[in-house]
């Protein structure tokens, strides 16, 4: 077992920046609810990245603080956000149709498992006590030209989230392009799963142990 006491994990901020450094200016991105909405804090101000939300909102900005908050203007998480100038409110069929007619570049999901060919798991787990809540994800998942998931490595018990095959319910079939984690940047690929970046004092064959699936290093 590998130990990680005295690794420097990446903290949430320090992901959603990974992530935006991997999108393109003019991107329409939509962001999943929980890690993935913290996107919308980093967005550089000299580049233009239009947010999208599912329940009706392009050009969405930072979350919304103090006498900015508007409870009226949220996204999918239901916190108060911000809009940039020249954004738009839209109903939910009509963000539904952008989604699924494929005029979002990129959405950023959560998830509980990711398996070597892309596939997706991030709506139930099988916990009784949990209220299952696909929402828009499938949708999503295929309506997107790309997938990027925002995610932990592991889980609280040290299990790694990318996996041979997936076990809990799935969300999408090989939909997922690249993987953002608190250890790692992983892309996956036809020929496999190809770390792009890793967290300092963390060595590949660690890594791999770590995740439990074969991996190539990018070159």
């Amino acid at each position: 077992m590998i130990d990680l006491t005295n690794i420097r994990k990446r903290n949430t901020a320090e992901i959603a920046q990974r992530i935006v450094q991997d999108i393109p200016d003019g991107a329409h991105v939509n962001l999943g609810i929980g890690q993935p909405m913290t996107i919308s804090n980093y967005l550089p101000p000299d580049r233009e990245i239009l947010l999208h939300s599912e329940n009706g909102l392009l050009g969405m900005g930072p979350l919304a603080q103090g006498d900015q908050i508007d409870h009226e203007i949220v996204n999918a998480g239901k916190q108060p956000v911000t809009m940039l100038p020249g954004a738009s409110i839209f109903h939910h069929a009509d963000s539904f149709a952008m989604i699924r007619g494929g005029h979002i570049d990129i959405c950023v999901l959560g998830a509980f498992q990711i398996s070597v060919k892309g596939d997706i798991a991030n709506w139930r787990t099988g916990d009784p006590k949990a209220i299952p809540a696909v929402g828009g994800a499938m949708d999503l998942a295929l309506g997107a030209k790309k997938l990027f998931v925002m995610m932990e490595h592991l889980t609280k018990s040290g299990e790694s989230k990318i996996v041979q095959k997936c076990t809990y319910p799935l969300t999408a079939l090989a939909a997922v392009d690249c993987i953002y984690t608190d250890l790692a940047t992983i892309e996956v690929t036809p020929k496999g799963l190809v770390a792009i970046d890793w967290v300092e004092g963390l060595s590949f064959s660690d890594l791999c142990e770590l995740s439990g699936v074969p991996m190539m290093e990018k070159k």
